[in-house]
């Protein structure tokens, strides 16, 4: 069967697919390829059996996979006797550390907020490993999914087998018993070990390269940078892979070689140790395929008289290893990420990439073959890649391998044997890891190279590997007719398929984004002819102890309203209107501004604009971004959509919440009314301006609190429908029961973020729906 251990490789993604998300359409899949091999390959009765055999088999691993992924636990437990698995995680006063509970044997996620700078410390040099810990604590569900495309943190962790996190409220450490070690502990403990001693004697830059680089873990890197990285597309390379594992098993080879040892003895001794790296490594999906596919390739070497093997079969056959033990894994964009880019190169190596003699012009190729094998991938998870990715891989890909792993590996060593670097050594690296990380930030910051179709749905993910196998299979063949011109046509198709399905579709949506305590909502227009933006929610920041800061705190703008938005590939904002100056309704700004194509700011008019205001302002300055203040009377059209501003007066001079942005909206055959954080007075004099007011869709003031949706207004009015954006168990009480009874005893229809999450109206014309994102 060499050769074809590919097909069975299919066979095996397609059964467990077929089990853990929709039968049909993975089945059919199977018929599909069954029926390709018959007609086009030629394949036997015998090897078209052994293939359905396997996609059986694996079908039935998933659904055992399937049944077995639930807890166990009851969700009254308190207390919890619990063997730790992973190294903490500590982020400001925060710690998070996986552990086993010993009683049910599940995995079960703990976290703790620490009181002071000293336990702090305490907990960064206490032993984890090795140790049966006794805590009391809650059970909480972990957080899901409330707004479309968004993280859904509670799926993540039940594919890891967890489900619950135990929040504690003492030093988790403190009721211990040591336990017998064992040699996984032990290589998880050395890891641990190995990353706090990098933080603890290199600089931080260096460190946190060298922890990705040696020890596959992210955590010491500045978000910033991490980001950039990302961005860019190349943040593979801070992932151990092939590259890395092949490099370190050469050098180990060499070495034992040099030394006077046999090639057979070595071999043996690479066998041995490879699962000793993956484990020291972090077991990371990108690891685990290459510490896979190399012991596969020793294998070979060892037993060459029987065993043959080629690239495409090693990749096989570690899929199929990997997906026995863990089917879940199946999900984890590392896992499809790298699998999926390595076996285009090591299709393309043979096919396409030979055609490549120069070094440049066949790092450009592999680059691209690589971009193009991750795209699908790196669209559904994170909605964007970046085009200029294909350059700053040639960049980094001979920085990394020629410069930093030997670079670094040598460093390590050197401070562990002697205690100490060279200065000028640990200087030079310093300035070069410095510069390099400028220059990703900078790159990270062309966003003209950004592509942003959005998530592509089921038939747009078909439509780019389509797509993709056309534009592969072409490029292999020398001698296709018009083959240049059928190149250029399916890449200029991969790249506008799904932004010319985002600006043709009829259908216009008004989405009230789930933004926690805070206001965010989003208006897009059919056919792409505008998009504004009211408020972006934003996350209260209060001054702290330098201890207790995050690497990268929670802020609403960027990590709820952003993915949002290009999750739905909008890149540009017509207007972003806000509404006034409180956080909760504009501290998400920044990010909008600096992640998406803002046209237009709209302000109330008002003679004291708050801080916050005036750094937006400031900043709107700096993107040449014009700021408008608007008040009553100012009014707009969108084709046959109608906006008209009703508060506050021009140069309102009054509180803040009652000088906010209040307006009417025609939109899909209804009237809506925005009207911020806007109280009770305000609404008073708008019904007193406008006596025959009536509107179909309220946008309840303030959250819902009782200083806003005054009785009077609400009887007047008499919406049909009412939207309510609070944030979940909110310390304000919001929605106030009272307002709620107002706006029942009119029949009006009520929807809420914090019991349905988003809240979408799609409408086509005159005519909608509305659809909350929970049921």
């Amino acid at each position: 069967m060499n050769g074809k251990y590919l097909y069975f490789a299919l066979a095996a993604l397609f059964g467990v697919l077929s089990a853990l998300n929709k039968f049909l359409p993975f089945f059919l899949l199977q018929v599909f390829a069954l029926y390709l091999l018959y007609k086009y390959k030629r394949f036997s009765a015998l090897q078209l059996t052994s293939i359905t055999v396997c996609f059986l088999i694996f079908f039935f691993i998933g659904l055992h996979s399937n049944s077995m992924n639930k807890s166990v636990i009851p969700a009254a437990t308190t207390t919890f006797s619990l063997q730790f698995t992973q190294d903490p995680k500590i982020d400001g006063d925060l710690l998070q550390v996986q552990a086993i509970e010993q009683r049910y044997k599940e995995s079960i996620l703990i976290r703790y907020n620490i009181p002071s700078e000293q336990k702090k410390m305490n907990l960064k040099t206490g032993m984890f490993y090795q140790r049966l810990c006794s805590v009391s604590g809650t059970l909480e569900k972990p957080a899901i999914a409330k707004n479309p495309n968004a993280f859904n943190y509670r799926a993540y962790l039940a594919r890891k087998n967890m489900y619950w996190i135990i929040e504690v409220q003492e030093n988790p450490l403190k009721h211990c018993t040591p336990l017998k070690p064992s040699p996984l502990v032990l290589i998880k403990q050395l890891r641990y070990k190995g990353i706090n001693y990098l933080e603890s004697h290199f600089p931080m830059e260096i460190a946190s390269l060298t922890a990705a680089l040696i020890f596959g873990d992210r955590n010491l890197f500045d978000p910033d940078v991490l980001s950039a990285y990302q961005k860019t597309g190349i943040v593979h390379l801070l992932a151990i892979s092939g590259l890395h594992v092949s490099l370190l098993i050469a050098m180990v080879f060499y070495l034992g070689i040099r030394f006077g040892l046999t090639r057979q003895f070595m071999i043996n001794f690479l066998l041995i140790l490879l699962p000793i790296y993956v484990i020291l490594t972090g077991s990371s999906p990108s690891v685990i395929r290459s510490g896979l596919m190399i012991f596969l390739v020793l294998l070979t070497v060892k037993w060459r008289t029987r065993l043959k093997l080629f690239p495409h079969d090693a990749i096989s056959l570690a899929f199929i290893a990997y997906l026995i033990a863990s089917p879940m894994v199946v999900f984890d964009a590392g896992f499809q990420l790298s699998f999926a880019v390595s076996l285009v190169i090591i299709l393309s190596a043979n096919s396409i990439l030979t055609d490549y003699s120069r070094n440049v012009t066949r790092m450009l190729a592999t680059s691209l073959v690589a971009q193009l094998g991750a795209l699908p991938f790196l669209l559904y998870h994170y909605f964007e890649v970046s085009l200029i990715g294909i350059i700053a891989n040639m960049v980094y890909i001979p920085l990394f391998s020629f410069l930093y792993l030997p670079g670094l590996y040598l460093l390590f060593f050197i401070q562990f044997i002697f205690g100490k670097t060279p200065l000028l050594l640990t200087k030079f690296f310093l300035a070069i890891i410095t510069v390099a990380n400028q220059l990703i930030e900078f790159l990270a910051d062309f966003t003209f190279f950004h592509f942003i179709p959005g998530r592509p749905s089921l038939i747009f993910l078909i439509a780019y590997i389509l797509l993709l196998l056309a534009i592969f299979y072409l490029w292999e063949l020398k001698m296709f007719p018009k083959r240049k011109a059928y190149l250029i046509f399916f890449s200029i198709m991969l790249v506008i398929s799904q932004k010319s399905w985002n600006w043709l579709s009829p259908y216009g949506e008004v989405t009230m984004i789930d933004v926690g305590q805070g206001d965010s909502i989003l208006i897009h227009f059919p056919h792409s002819k505008g998009t504004y933006l009211i408020d972006t929610g934003g996350t209260m920041r209060f001054a702290e102890e330098k201890w207790r800061e995050r690497a990268e705190a929670f802020e609403v703008g960027r990590d709820v309203v952003v993915p949002f938005l290009k999750g739905k590939g909008i890149t540009q904002i017509d207007k972003l209107i806000l509404t006034h100056g409180d956080m909760d309704h504009i501290g998400g700004t920044f990010s909008i501004i600096k992640e998406l194509n803002v046209k237009q700011i709209l302000m109330p008019s008002v003679v004291e604009p708050s801080t916050t205001e005036l750094d937006i302002i400031k900043e709107a300055k700096k993107q040449k971004i014009p700021v408008i203040k608007v008040s009553a009377g100012d009014q707009w059209e969108n084709e046959e959509n109608g906006f008209y501003i009703v508060s506050p007066e021009k140069n309102y001079s009054g509180e803040r919440n009652g000088g906010s942005i209040a307006f009417i909206a025609q939109l899909g055959g209804l009237s809506w009314f925005f009207g911020g954080d806007l109280n009770q007075a305000g609404e008073e004099k708008i019904i007193h301006q406008y006596p025959h007011l009536h509107i179909d869709v309220l946008k309840a003031g303030h959250h819902g609190s009782k200083t806003s949706s005054a009785v009077s207004f609400i009887n007047q009015i008499k919406p049909k429908v009412a939207l309510v954006s609070a944030g979940e168990n909110n310390r304000f009480g919001h929605p106030h029961q009272e307002v709620l009874v107002r706006l029942e005893k009119t029949n009006t229809i009520i929807f809420r973020t914090d019991q349905q999450g988003a809240i979408t109206y799609k409408f086509y014309h005159q005519k909608g729906t509305f659809f909350p994102y929970l049921p």
